[in-house]
């Protein structure tokens, strides 16, 4: 009776003992991994979740700054089970074989999952750029709006100025008009009014 009291008490602790390695060690929250995309852009990616995972990406390069969130069920996955820590580093070694963190794949398979359902791969649900990018890009469009306004004024006071016409030269016959009216001023002076034409006339016709 002893003895299989015995025998069962060792067969209790090797089932425990195989409980707790099946038990899926499980990566805390917030804990970060840094990489480096292939174009050089400096990243960090920081993870979060229990049996839904997320994982935002966040990445300074070139001028530029941009993020994006990769979600997934990693569980599924028998052998992230047993060792998280290389699936999420698998992970980050993938997206260092990328130009852009972001825009170039939308899904992200760890080498130990290719055989795992669907569903345990991350895939990609937001991505955008910092508020600081935008600010700037608004900033350069609104200088080239004011740029545009000032030029269509300066073309409005253009077309809306003037054009100068030629001064025109006093003619004989001008000079010949100011002859007739004096001749005529003369002939009301000096000529009954029924003769002012014709003295107006005469002394045109001697003045001239």
């Amino acid at each position: 009776m002893k003895r299989v009291a015995l025998l069962f008490l060792v067969v209790s602790c090797g089932m425990g003992g195989l409980g707790q390695k099946l038990k899926p060690k499980k990566r805390s929250n917030g804990e970060e991994i840094n990489f480096r995309t292939k174009t050089k852009d400096i990243c960090t990616m920081s993870i979060s979740g229990d049996e839904e995972m997320k994982a935002r990406i966040e990445c300074k390069g070139q001028g530029k700054s941009y993020w994006c969130e990769y979600t997934g069920m990693p569980l599924l996955c028998l052998p992230y089970r047993n060792n998280p820590k290389m699936y999420w580093n698998q992970i980050a070694a993938e997206l260092r074989k990328l130009p852009h963190a972001c825009e170039s794949t939308q899904m992200l398979k760890a080498t130990m999952c290719q055989k795992a359902p669907v569903d345990a791969f991350m895939k990609q649900v937001a991505a955008g750029m910092e508020p600081e990018d935008v600010v700037n890009r608004d900033k350069s469009s609104q200088k080239t709006s004011a740029s545009a306004r000032g030029a269509g004024k300066s073309s409005v006071k253009k077309a809306g100025k003037p054009a100068m016409l030629p001064r025109i030269k006093p003619t004989q016959h001008g000079q010949g008009s100011e002859n007739e009216t004096e001749a005529m001023k003369l002939a009301r002076e000096h000529c009954w009014e029924s003769l002012h034409e014709f003295c107006s006339y005469i002394i045109g016709f001697f003045s001239g």
